[in-house]
């Protein structure tokens, strides 16, 4: 009966059909302007931290596994939630509520999502504003970092927010007309240096960049210990910590599949939320096979080559001595330092339907589990908290909060795979309550991929080394649901008269 649900669910409408338009015009331009997001694909080749980076066992351990990450994106944290929305028309926050319960559901992956996602603004927005401010050489200090806050930054940070906010509101047509134009920007820019490097690829080595990493890590301890010497106080300036032995093969591909899946995770749930806007399940494969998959490939492997063409030139520049294995720095020694600003404002610039995309996905959070609340005062104040965390530079500093928060949504995905299967490829209904099958596999998932974060967050060796987090968390997800599920730990299913009315 209607009265057994909640507001959020009863509100809720399904999208109509003939409001639905192609996946060239909503879930594949969408996705893209997220994987191509430059704060993804900059990181890949020196992630890890250890000397030589992704690139210390050649060229094809990255490549393979960005492949992997792209096509695990696809297949297991998209399009199931994908084919949910579709299907009913319904946003993830509904859907979800068949996993963890009508009254669970408003916070998981409800109401939680939506927070998170003013977290990822403010974070964009901070990026945005630090790129513009050393393109514009203000307040950068030694080592070429921005000194945060400044009025600069600030400003910045404030309109880039802002406008996300407004697009995030008007709705997916909205963002996806943004994402249609935005992402052609890093995609010349990384055709550009790859056709810049290529030629560098035949002389490619990885001594190369372990070799730099050893430089790196020798003219970081001099330093040091000058400012040591200088201030007369060893406590005042820590000796850095030496880059970890180059990473073997199989780490190297875990690694990388890991940050692919990590930083893709909570968008691949909210394909509900996207793929409710498609006409058929041909829409939700062909959207995220390119928008996900291909872009993914396209940015992360373009990447790996780049930084490794730019090495095989000799052109990387002697004074980045932490970014060595960032394309957004090794720029510089190929296309000269005007043209790599240009660049990097470019890049700024494309980053708005990253912002966008976030904005929207927390206004249909607070849309769905909040209907009696105008979305402007919502995200109007979500939107407040995502520009004090970028102006502060605390965007800066929240990274092991989001990767534990993206930690959270491989169970969250694996869960809903497991459910969908169950119901044999429909969607069960809300479920009443707090649904224990969900909830149960979420916790345990939610510590399993968590594991690692912890305690690296407490500096102390955790007792056993999760591989691949985000993949490992979903799998524990699925099974555990699978298995509770089978056990009779589903709570009963609600009726939604409004889908019926709909299929009448």
């Amino acid at each position: 009966m209607a009265s057994s649900l909640p507001d959020y669910l009863a509100a809720a409408r399904p999208v109509a059909f003939d409001k639905r338009a192609p996946w060239y015009k909503n879930v594949a331009q969408t996705y893209a302007g997220v994987m191509l997001w430059y704060a993804f694909w900059a990181q890949l080749a020196g992630a890890g931290g250890a000397l030589g980076g992704t690139l210390a066992q050649g060229l094809w351990p990255p490549l393979l596994a960005i492949v992997l990450g792209g096509l695990i994106c696809h297949f297991l944290f998209y399009l199931v939630p994908g084919l949910l929305g579709m299907k009913t028309g319904l946003p993830l926050y509904v859907v979800g509520t068949s996993t963890y319960g009508a009254r669970g559901g408003l916070y998981m992956p409800g109401f939680l999502m939506g927070l998170l996602q003013f977290g990822w603004l403010g974070v964009n927005a901070c990026l945005v504003a630090v790129v513009l401010c050393k393109c514009l050489g203000v307040s950068v200090g030694e080592g070429g970092a921005v000194q945060v806050p400044n009025a600069l930054h600030a400003v910045i940070a404030v309109v880039f927010a802002a406008a996300a906010a407004f697009m995030g509101l008007k709705g997916i047509q909205y963002v996806a007309r943004v994402a249609s134009f935005f992402p052609l920007i890093p995609l010349v820019i990384l055709a550009v240096l790859f056709v810049s490097t290529v030629v560098g690829l035949r002389d490619f080595s990885p001594e190369q960049v372990i070799q730099q990493g050893e430089a790196a890590k020798d003219q970081a301890a001099q330093i040091a210990v000058a400012k040591r010497a200088a201030a007369a106080d060893p406590s005042t300036v820590p000796f850095p910590k030496p880059p970890a032995v180059p990473m073997p093969t199989y780490d190297i591909v875990l690694l990388l599949i890991g940050v692919v899946v990590g930083f893709f995770a909570t968008a691949g749930a909210a394909g509900a939320d996207l793929a409710m806007n498609s006409r058929n399940a041909k829409d939700v494969h062909l959207g995220g096979l390119t928008g996900i998959a291909l872009a993914t490939l396209f940015a992360g492997g373009l990447a790996i080559l780049i930084v490794a063409g730019t090495y095989g030139l000799g052109k990387v520049p002697p004074s980045e001595m932490k970014t060595y294995l960032d394309p957004l720095h090794v720029m510089t020694g190929v296309v000269g330092d005007t043209a790599a600003k240009v660049m990097l404002v470019l890049l700024a610039i494309s980053a708005f339907p990253g912002g966008c995309f976030s904005a929207f996905i927390a206004a249909n959070s607070f849309r769905t589990t909040m209907p009696k609340v105008n979305p402007l005062v919502s995200v109007g104040i979500g939107t407040l908290v995502s520009i004090l965390l970028a102006v502060s530079g605390l965007a800066e500093k929240v990274v092991p909060f989001f990767l534990l928060i993206g930690a959270s949504f491989g169970p969250v995905c694996g869960a809903m795979v497991a459910d969908y299967l169950l119901s044999r490829g429909k969607w069960a209904g809300p479920r009443a309550g707090f649904n224990p099958a969900g909830w149960i596999s979420w916790a345990v998932g939610f510590a399993v991929g968590a594991l690692n974060v912890v305690f690296d967050l407490l500096q102390r060796e955790p007792p056993i080394q999760v591989p691949c987090p985000p993949v490992a968390a979903f799998a524990v997800g699925f099974v555990l649901y699978y298995v509770l599920a089978k056990a009779g730990l589903e709570s009963k299913t609600l009726d939604m008269p409004q889908l019926a009315e709909r299929k009448a």
